[in-house]
Order: structure tokens, then C-alpha cells, then sequence
């Protein structure tokens, strides 16, 4: 039902040959042709070797891909959410933080699953705590958790159901408090791990499409402000040399698509796509320069010379404001 709804908004913005013409794209000499480096050995294994990150809901979809890539790249990556083997899994999806922090251990990394609620505040401290105690430093979060997809009504484009006839408490919950604060307060308990290295990366993944309205009022004002999050955090964290950026992936193949039709799933980037992307802004040594932005990860794959799993070029930002679909609102 959830995906359905992510399905509905989503083709308003783009379509089929949209996403198939992307991958014309990257086999025609559109984009930078793909490389046997690009698929196997990758080239950014052990970069992070002796780096301890944290991405929040991971337990499955973009969370987990993200998880994935660093590992790869030899980080000690936390692994939090809600779903843990042996107990009921969000909304009865598969994957649980055990099953996340294993793959990244088997890829190079060394994974730690932490149970953590992110709405929950006693749940981020303790996750904090145990980070401390074993680590005593974070060099990368990533704010992935995102609970707006949980409730009674799926997220729906505005013509359908407009925010007035909404719960108000039910979606302000989904959206504040298991998403923009659950953001916040993990990268308030979080900070005090950076300060003392006096470096960091702090990412925000959020749905973004370059300002067009995202069809549910709840959820534009809450994403916009993860975006916006990251800019007043790039001028507060400056002086300590700790970077924040918002990173969106556009639209990513995840276990909540099953009812997706096989012809837009074959087509659409892997979850390891952004995951991809965050490595390599971790390892760039001029990432302060992107501090305080929304990046996309197409722009990001062109910039760095890294492409999905399957060799593909996948620009879903460029190529939707490139050729918006017809009946498209203009904002």
C-alpha cells in the first residue's frame, strides 16, 4: 500500500521512458563510458579503513545501501533501527540491522547493529553511549531514519487528499517527529563525537526534486526542512571542520516496491547508488567546499566517475527537470 502511494507521486514526476532513456544514455556515449573498475574492483575499498560511521535505518532500502558502500570502503559502520531478528519487522518488510551489519562486515567493513528508535531520545543517548564507550569518535553520520511512511493513510498526492483532511496528530508524528526531529536530535547527541577529532561529515538523505513541490504538505515542509537543516548546520559547524550536506537520491529500487510494475523496477538505481555517492564525498578532500547543500547523486556519479551497480549513468534529477512529463505543475 505504502509503495502505491510513493509509486502515484513519483509518476507525476517522471515516467517509464524517462527512466529507460537513462540507461540509452549511459550506453550511447551520453556520459562517460563504464569501466571494469567501475563494476569490480572498486577503487574506493579500504579508504575508510580505521573511520566509524553511523547510518540510521538501515535495516533495509537506502539506509542499507549506504551501510553497504562503507563497508566496502573499511569503515566500523552502526547500523541502527527499529526492526531486530527474532521480533516483528516494520510494517513486515524483510531486513533487520543484524542482517544489515553482517553484509557489511562480509564486505570488508566491520558492521554493528544497534537497536535505536530515533524518535525516542533515551534511544539515540544510548546508541551515542555505545559508540562512545567503544569508539570514543564518530567521523561520518548519516541521517537516514524516516518513519513517514508508517500510518493509517499512505502518502498521497494533494488532488487525492489535501493535508487539511489529514490527522494532524497521526502526520505530524510521521513527519516531524520520526523524521526532521529525529534528524536533528541524532546529530545534536552525535556532535560531541566530532568535536574532538574537529572533523566530520554529517548527511542528510531526504526527497528533493530542485524545489518542486512534493504533493503532500506535511511531507514538502518536513523534507525541505532536512534540507534547510544542513544549511544553518554548515554555518554553526564551520569552525570545527565538520561538513553537512543533504544528499537526495531520487527514485530507488527498495523492498517497499514490490507492488512496483517489473518493467519500472528493472529500470530504476540501487540503493548502493547513493551509498556510492557518500563514500566518495567522505574521501574527497575538498568536501567542506559542499557544505551546506542539497546534492543529487547523479550530479554526484558524473562529478566522481562512479555509476549503479549494474555500470548505468542514472541521473533522475537532470533528466526529470530536463523533460518533465506533460501536466506537470511548473513549480
Amino acid at each position: 500500500m505504502v509503495a502505491k502511494s510513493i509509486y502515484r507521486i513519483v509518476w507525476v514526476l517522471t515516467s517509464v521512458e524517462l527512466v529507460e532513456k537513462e540507461a540509452i544514455y549511459a550506453r550511447h556515449g551520453d556520459s562517460p563510458p563504464v569501466t571494469k573498475k567501475m563494476l569490480g574492483n572498486h577503487p574506493w575499498t579500504g579508504k575508510l579503513s580505521g573511520k566509524v560511521a553511523m547510518v540510521t535505518g538501515s535495516s533495509r532500502g537506502v539506509g542499507k545501501g549506504i551501510a553497504l558502500v562503507l563497508g566496502e570502503a573499511g569503515a566500523t559502520v552502526y547500523v541502527t533501527g527499529r526492526s531486530v531478528r527474532g521480533r516483528p519487522t516494520t510494517q513486515g518488510l524483510p531486513g533487520t540491522i543484524e542482517d544489515t551489519a553482517e553484509e557489511v562486515t562480509s564486505r570488508g567493513g566491520k558492521g554493528i547493529p544497534v537497536r535505536c528508535d530515533h524518535s525516542r531520545d533515551a534511544d539515540i543517548r544510548h546508541l551515542i553511549g555505545v559508540v562512545r564507550q567503544k569508539e570514543r569518535r564518530l567521523d561520518i553520520l548519516v541521517n537516514n531514519a524516516f518513519g513517514g511512511e508508517e500510518g493509517r493513510r499512505q502518502i498521497l498526492t494533494y488532488d487525492e487528499v489535501p493535508f487539511w483532511k489529514h490527522d494532524f496528530d497521526e502526520w505530524w508524528y510521521r513527519m516531524f517527529s520520526a523524521y526532521l526531529r529525529a534528524s536533528l536530535a541524532t546529530t545534536f547527541y552525535a556532535l560531541p563525537l566530532m568535536f574532538k577529532r574537529r572533523k566530520g561529515l554529517i548527511v542528510n538523505t531526504l526527497w528533493w526534486n530542485r524545489d518542486r513541490y512534493l504533493y503532500d504538505l506535511f511531507f514538502d515542509v518536513a523534507s525541505s526542512g532536512v534540507g534547510r537543516m544542513v544549511y544553518g548546520l554548515s554555518k554553526e559547524l564551520h569552525s570545527k571542520n565538520i561538513t553537512a550536506l543533504a544528499v537526495s537520491p531520487g527514485w530507488t529500487r527498495t523492498e517497499r516496491m514490490s507492488d512496483v510494475p517489473s518493467k519500472v523496477l528493472s529500470k530504476l538505481q540501487s540503493p548502493e547508488y547513493i551509498g556510492r555517492a557518500i563514500v566518495y564525498l567522505a574521501i574527497d578532500p575538498n568536501i567542506m567546499t559542499k557544505t551546506g547543500q542539497i546534492v543529487e547523486v547523479g550530479a554526484l556519479a558524473k562529478e566522481y566517475g562512479f555509476r549503479n551497480v549494474d555500470g548505468r549513468l542514472i541521473d533522475y534529477h537532470g533528466q526529470v527537470t530536463k523533460e518533465p512529463p506533460a501536466g506537470t505543475p511548473p513549480d
